[in-house]
């Protein structure tokens, strides 16, 4: 039996998360919305994780977005909330509103619906923002393979849990 709530992979991934963090001395923010928190809640599971995490926004609406971490309105309207602007700006609002040095944002199309033929079902975006750095934001749009049928919502949210985790990495 395994020794997390989540899989082995997504546990060794989060412990890794807070001892590098940990020995780097840096704190981390989340601001999830297709994730709803496991990427908060995976580095929870870690023994010592307050060391490292400041805290989690879950922001599932446009609202959340909106009111919780400052996205602008306009975003949403113009790129949607699928969008590397609107994780760009969740990322950079949670930071802003946190004590921690990097923030990390995910929002994306977990399915089974939701879909469209610009955003499939599997469009997952992610943006990283690091305290006093300088330069473009970072941001990343993927594709998820495995959305379709029983335990392919699953599936994404498995996919783009990890891939946050490995942008917290210093």
């Amino acid at each position: 039996m395994s020794n997390y709530l989540l899989s082995d992979e997504i546990g060794a991934l989060a412990a890794r998360v807070v001892k590098e963090n940990a020995k780097a001395g840096r704190k981390v923010v989340t601001a999830e919305s297709c994730t709803g928190g496991l990427v908060a809640g995976a580095l929870t599971e870690i023994a010592g994780s307050s060391a490292v995490l400041d805290r989690g926004y879950v922001t599932y609406s446009n609202e959340a977005k909106m009111e919780m971490l400052g996205v602008a309105q306009d975003i949403i309207e113009t790129f949607g909330a699928v969008s590397i602007a609107c994780v760009w700006a969740m990322a950079k609002g949670a930071l802003e509103r946190s004590d921690a040095d990097v923030a990390v944002a995910i929002s994306g199309v977990a399915g089974p619906g939701g879909g469209s033929q610009l955003k499939p079902v599997g469009t997952v975006v992610f943006a990283r923002v690091v305290r006093n750095q300088s330069g473009d934001p970072e941001g990343e749009l993927k594709h998820f393979e495995g959305g379709d049928g029983p335990g392919g919502r699953a599936e994404i949210r498995r996919q783009a849990t990890i891939c946050a985790l490995e942008l917290l990495l210093p």
